[in-house]
């Protein structure tokens, strides 16, 4: 299990566990969840690089205690 935490930069700031074979797109339902916005308008970046949903965490070198960018479509 590792702990990612997703910043929208609005002022909510979410942590979600998961595991490291789990896709993008599961953190997405999984930050959804908590969030209470729908998993498919959440874009996940991380500088300048979009996360695809169909691509695993340990695929993008998503560790333990990494922050992601959390934006809406």
């Amino acid at each position: 299990m590792i702990e990612i935490t997703v910043n929208d930069r609005l002022g909510k700031k979410v942590r979600v566990k998961c595991n490291e074979d789990d896709t993008i797109g599961d953190l997405k339902k999984l930050i959804a969840a908590q969030t209470g916005t729908r998993w498919d308008k959440i874009v996940l970046k991380k500088w300048y690089t979009i996360y695809k949903d169909h691509i695993s965490l340990e695929d993008y070198e998503i560790h333990d205690g990494m922050n992601l960018e959390l934006y809406y479509q």
